[in-house]
């Protein structure tokens, strides 16, 4: 048995484009960023998908929509499922905070003061407790409350899927570089691009990650 799922960050957005946290809060894609999706539904273009899914954002839902318009090997009937599972690790009182300010505040350690830099000090579930830990308001999702809930998303895709599917799962930065981290021993203190491809094998008792952040490479 074998499911593939290719995994696509959305197009850069405008909250990207000014260096703010983008968890649960939403903003549309730039222009840029809608290049950048239509360039990734080209690279795409080839593969047969029999599913589609995306969380229940403006900035995942869009991307989807034009990947899947670039695609002539699809049905046209086939329809971008929603998931609110799959949506972005929720910052909860940090959303829309400028990123650089937040990892300097929240580390308290010289010389680091971005998301990388606290993955290669420390792992990358222990930034999101960080994150968690400081919010006053107790919003932010800890690194196993977000797991938990896009696992099980990623789950139920898998459980509704038949052998050979080919998969899109449009979706988000930090929750690619969370399966990435737990399926396989490649570094995700790299930022995870707009766009980027990221392709996982279900072989029927585990996940495979064949590659990640693939902005170039053959797919």
């Amino acid at each position: 048995m074998a499911i593939t799922l290719y995994f696509v960050r959305h197009g850069q957005t405008f909250l990207n484009k000014y260096n703010r946290i983008q968890g649960n809060c939403d903003s549309p894609l730039t222009q840029q960023g809608i290049i950048a999706a239509k360039r990734t539904g080209r690279r795409l273009s080839h593969i047969h998908f029999t599913q589609a899914y995306t969380s229940d954002t403006m900035r995942t839902i869009n991307t989807g929509k034009l990947i899947l318009q670039e695609n002539k090997k699809v049905s046209p009937n086939l329809q971008l499922k929603l998931m609110k599972a799959l949506r972005e690790l929720n910052f909860g009182y940090f959303e829309g905070t400028d990123e650089n300010q937040l990892w300097q505040e929240l580390s308290g350690e010289a010389g680091v003061n971005s998301f990388e830099q606290m993955i290669i000090k420390h792992s990358i579930e222990q930034a999101e407790d960080r994150v968690a830990s400081a919010d006053p308001y107790k919003d932010a999702e800890t690194s196993d409350e977000f797991w938990k809930r896009f696992s099980a998303g990623i789950q139920e895709i898998i459980d509704q899927a038949a052998d050979d599917d080919q998969i899109l799962i449009s979706t988000h930065g930090t929750a690619i570089r969370n399966l990435v981290a737990r399926w396989s021993d490649l570094p995700v203190y790299v930022p995870t691009i707009n766009g980027s491809i990221t392709k996982v094998t279900w072989t029927g008792s585990r996940f495979l990650v064949d590659y990640f952040n693939n902005v170039s490479e053959p797919v």
